[in-house]
């Protein structure tokens, strides 16, 4: 499985995307970047495509008036994700907003999912 790595300008653009608020986190993943709330991922950066989690109603706006791509490794891409049009990371401002404004409907819906809860794992190591 090809794991592409985002250059730095990918990295500082998908930054600059997300909401800038308390419960909001941005971590690497697998050499790329996530966007999380209460734990869930919203948004992520899988070379320099930028991934948004929406709900039915707003991904399938999304996948039908845009032109989306998968979203992770070609060979498996993330359920749930779309990937925002590739189009997108080269066209400048005006692009950067319509990619916010997606980014920030992930935001808003996955903020209203439950918490994810710690895996029994890492509990154990943290008790240690």
């Amino acid at each position: 499985m090809e794991m592409p790595k985002p250059s730095d300008a990918d990295k500082e653009r998908f930054r600059s995307l997300v909401p800038d608020h308390p419960g909001v986190s941005v971590k690497p993943m697998f050499g790329n970047l996530g966007a999380f709330v209460n734990g869930n991922m919203f948004a992520g950066l899988f070379g320099p495509t930028i991934g948004v989690k929406l709900s039915g109603k707003d991904r399938e706006v999304l996948e039908s008036t845009e032109r989306t791509v998968p979203f992770g490794p070609v060979e498996r891409p993330m359920g749930g994700y779309t990937g925002l049009p590739e189009m997108w990371n080269e066209e400048g401002d005006g692009d950067d907003a319509r990619a916010r404004a997606w980014v920030e409907k992930a935001f808003g819906y996955v903020a209203t999912l439950p918490p994810k809860e710690p895996k029994a794992g890492a509990l154990k190591a943290g008790k240690a």
